[in-house]
């Protein structure tokens, strides 16, 4: 198969008239000033699929559903109470199907790996399934139903609170020791697609102790580790009361961060933290509208990128599943903070939806551990736009990005393949129907 395209970023920067050659599920070729020949298939311009790397799957379920005020006000912690009362109706069939039509909108999204940081792992009275991989396979089933790529994040969730404090019943779906996740590791790397990974996710500071923390990290020797860290500034002021400094600032002292850890939020960062996370290599996960709508705060990106820090893009709660979204509400957020404009372009990249593309793409696939751009031998994972969108009109260059980024309403995304197959196409997900069908019901038997 030969896509032709006008225009296509690569990694080297834009190319005109641009032939992929693809070839089972990877790009075997790329070659620039090619004359389009009449069984190629032809598009205005193509990008590069970005990573997911932050999401809970089941959660797309409840979005909206914590809408409604609270007496005595709401944050995140009145968030994670409808979070659990939610969960507590969902079987293997129900998260099943809500993930895959989670996965569906990714693809449309523009999202063509998912990193799922997966910790609903037994049944609603916390016993563990006959198989304790169950929902492990549900997730990995429903990413291969929608055709991304997955990452697959079992979590470590021991404890309800810094200090090794007993979990609360609303966290009963999810504990283990480091025996019993130990095998739902094994177990959960036998449940994968070719070309699917595994990592692992200590949950928090709040949920393993550094003990714990210590005996997991040989269980994964060659995959990515991801941790949620400062999210929410009672964690920061609980660690710091508990382990005597704060999260981002103990794990960077006390664990071999490196480029396989993503600090998922890092959204509560002193300007020292942000700067020695920068040089620890490792890739701070930022997920900009679940924080927007937890009130979690704004996390520290200007500070990371002026130190040449990495950053990716997560969907995390999967209120609204939206690439450009996501990066969007990353930039306006720090203009709202700094009450200035065009806050996160670079000296490399002057236009900011260029910018931030390219610092999502690159820290995504560090983050989920996996290859990829618009280059031979790369996954042939690749996003087209809708050129006739009256946002990109006269569009060329980085103003395709910044377009989609921020001027665009759905749908802008055109074709989506993954791993070689066409997934999406006139911004449609070509499972859509049957997949959003299993979705509706799932949702109608948790109604009635």
């Amino acid at each position: 198969m030969i896509l032709w395209f006008n225009e296509a970023l690569l990694p080297g920067g834009w190319a005109a008239n641009v032939a992929v050659h693809v070839e089972g599920d990877r790009i075997a070729a790329v070659e620039p000033g090619a004359d389009p020949a009449a069984a190629d298939e032809r598009h205005a311009v193509a990008l590069p699929g970005l990573a997911n790397v932050h999401s809970h799957g089941f959660q797309r379920g409840m979005a909206g559903l914590s809408a409604i005020a609270a007496p005595g006000g709401d944050d995140f912690w009145s968030w994670r109470t409808v979070m659990y009362r939610f969960l507590d109706r969902l079987d293997p069939d129900d998260v099943e199907a809500i993930t895959a039509f989670a996965c569906v909108e990714m693809l449309e999204g523009g999202f063509t790996r998912l990193g799922e940081f997966h910790y609903l792992h037994h049944a609603p009275n916390g016993r563990p399934y006959a198989a304790p991989a169950e929902m492990a396979g549900r997730i990995a089933a429903a990413a291969q139903a929608a055709g991304i790529g997955l990452t697959l994040l079992p979590v470590f969730y021991a404890h309800g609170d810094f200090g090794g404090r007993p979990p609360g019943a609303g966290q009963r779906r999810f504990i283990t020791d480091v025996d019993g996740f130990a095998r739902l590791v094994a177990d959960s790397r036998a449940l994968l697609a070719p070309g699917d990974t595994l990592g692992i996710a200590p949950h928090s500071l709040r949920a393993a102790t550094p003990a714990e923390l210590s005996a997991l990290l040989p269980l994964m020797t060659d995959g990515p580790i991801h941790i949620h860290a400062a999210e929410q500034l009672r964690e920061v002021e609980a660690s710091v009361a508990v382990l005597g400094a704060r999260p981002v600032e103990w794990l960077l002292a006390n664990m071999p961060v490196d480029r396989r850890w993503c600090l998922v939020h890092a959204t509560h960062m002193t300007d020292a933290e942000t700067a020695a996370l920068a040089a620890s290599g490792a890739v701070a996960g930022f997920c900009p509208l679940t924080e927007a709508d937890l009130g979690d705060g704004i996390a520290p990106a200007d500070t990371l990128l002026g130190c040449r820090g990495r950053l990716a893009i997560g969907t995390d709660s999967n209120i609204l599943i939206d690439a450009a979204g996501e990066l969007r509400q990353l930039e306006y957020a720090q203009r709202l903070k700094r009450r200035q404009r065009n806050i996160l372009a670079t000296a490399d990249y002057p236009s900011v939806g260029r910018s931030l593309f390219e610092a999502a793409l690159a820290g995504g696939q560090q983050a989920l551990g996996h290859g990829g751009g618009l280059a031979a031998g790369a996954p042939a994972d690749i996003v087209t736009l809708a050129s006739d969108h009256p946002a990109l009109c006269g569009a060329g260059g980085d103003r395709w990005l910044d377009g989609w980024i921020f001027a665009a309403r759905a749908p802008v995304i055109d074709s989506v393949w993954r791993a070689g197959r066409k997934r999406v196409a006139g911004g449609r997900h070509l499972a859509r129907d049957a997949i959003a069908l299993r979705y509706r019901r799932a949702l109608a038997k948790m109604a009635a």
